[in-house]
């Protein structure tokens, strides 16, 4: 079944779940209800993981860490179950568009509520985050799968969540939140524009997890 719907057939599947055919006909009518069976298993799996990762600790650097890392877990194992998920070939069926939908969302949500309850920002905007987050972790985990592993998993997860981690601190928090500053003087407004352009300002680490820092701005 990883390798797609239409290129499975119940005589492969029995034999690699290691039961008859019949006995596999006693428990699903058909292939279409064993695949979304597969894909309810797996969508059940992804989200645990992401999960574990985010609840595992109170550190939220080690959060995002965590998160990136649940996902290349998940998409590096051996029998390519996340393929029925986020490469499914038959997402023209409703009821395996629906599933599939259901675990992105879910995945997005989560990362959605920690941001929401770290910054406090409306939560259409934690929202659109958490979905961008979730779908840039398993998109550039599939690609290095298919890369060929081009380096090893630990430094593919260090590069994803240094990145996300610097996007993720420089959310601003909403007025009210605990560590919330109000922004100082608007003397700075009144600087020649070239002098901001080339004086960036800090940018704070807003959910705790260091000291604010100077974003270094490269010319590429």
């Amino acid at each position: 079944m990883a390798q797609g719907y239409h290129a499975a057939a119940m005589d492969e599947i029995a034999e690699r779940a290691g039961v008859s055919k019949p006995v596999l006909y006693q428990h699903f009518p058909g292939k279409r209800e064993l695949y979304l069976a597969l894909i309810e298993q797996h969508s059940a799996e992804v989200v645990e993981c992401l999960r574990g990762a985010i609840e595992g600790t109170s550190d939220n650097k080690q959060r995002v860490a965590g998160a990136m890392g649940a996902f290349f877990d998940f998409i590096d194992r051996e029998n390519e179950s996340f393929r029925l998920i986020f490469e499914s070939d038959l997402t023209n069926d409703p009821d395996v568009r629906s599933r599939v939908e259901a675990v992105n969302e879910q995945c997005g949500r989560m990362v959605a509520e920690l941001i929401h309850e770290e910054t406090g920002r409306p939560w259409a905007e934690c929202e659109l985050i958490g979905m961008g987050l979730s779908g840039m972790a398993h998109v550039a985990a599939r690609y290095w799968l298919q890369k060929g592993r081009q380096m090893p998993r630990e430094e593919a997860v260090r590069l994803l969540a240094g990145l996300t981690w610097r996007g993720i601190a420089a959310i601003p928090l909403q007025e009210g939140q605990p560590g919330y500053e109000a922004p100082g003087p608007a003397d700075r407004q009144n600087e020649p524009r070239d002098a901001l352009a080339n004086v960036p300002p800090p940018v704070t680490d807003l959910t705790g997890l260091g000291q604010s820092q100077q974003v270094t701005h490269r010319s590429y």
